[in-house]
């Protein structure tokens, strides 16, 4: 392809390497997302495609505790989730239950609990869009999900990160990131439904 034929990719392709000043395989950070620059600059709409990261966030009218406690607490967690779990989360152990929303009854829930530092940041591990009780998917390296929980003058601004798709086998990796893309877009409409008076 030659870039210098085409002055709009001959910029692009320009401000790709003074971003990256490295060869294309390599990630940078980009208002909070992490892209790969590689000819998704010439072929995706905003001139990049997002493959590893899913980020959401929100502000909820309640305090930074009530957020905390719907998101640490097993039992309020099992409410807006929508999964029925075994006991209390407790870092660096697996959490165990199964999801209770209408269709996925079958799906069980297991993830590790990473950290918990009230009332700041809660993270656990888990295999995204673990659906087919006939796969194994304990062969798979897991994604890594982050509640990071700021106070704002009315509430508390909640970010939900999900990463590690780039590890996923490549015939899952759209599915799981199409699937949970979605799924955390309506977590938060039940979070927000959960802890908002």
């Amino acid at each position: 392809m030659n870039f210098a034929s085409d002055p709009k990719r001959s910029s692009l392709h320009r401000m790709s390497e003074h971003i990256c000043r490295c060869d294309v395989d390599v990630k940078e950070q980009l208002s909070g997302c992490h892209y790969h620059f590689l000819l998704s600059w010439y072929l995706q709409p905003g001139g990049c495609v997002m493959t590893d990261r899913i980020e959401k966030s929100i502000e909820l009218k309640a305090s930074i505790e009530r957020v905390w406690r719907a998101l640490t607490d097993h039992n309020e967690f099992g409410e807006w989730f929508r999964v029925k779990l075994d006991g209390p989360f407790v870092p660096g152990e697996i959490s165990r239950g199964h999801i209770t929303y209408p269709g996925y009854e079958h799906v069980k829930w297991e993830a590790i609990i990473k950290q918990m530092e009230a009332p700041r940041y809660f993270a656990f591990t888990w295999h995204p869009y673990a659906v087919d009780p006939d796969v194994d998917y304990s062969r798979e390296a897991p994604t890594l999900v982050e509640f990071r929980l700021e106070p704002t003058p009315n509430g508390t601004r909640l970010i939900v990160i999900e990463s590690g798709f780039d590890a996923l086998p490549s015939h899952r990796r759209p599915d799981a990131l199409r699937m949970n893309e979605d799924g955390w877009a309506e977590q938060m409409k039940n979070i927000q439904a959960h802890v908002e008076p």
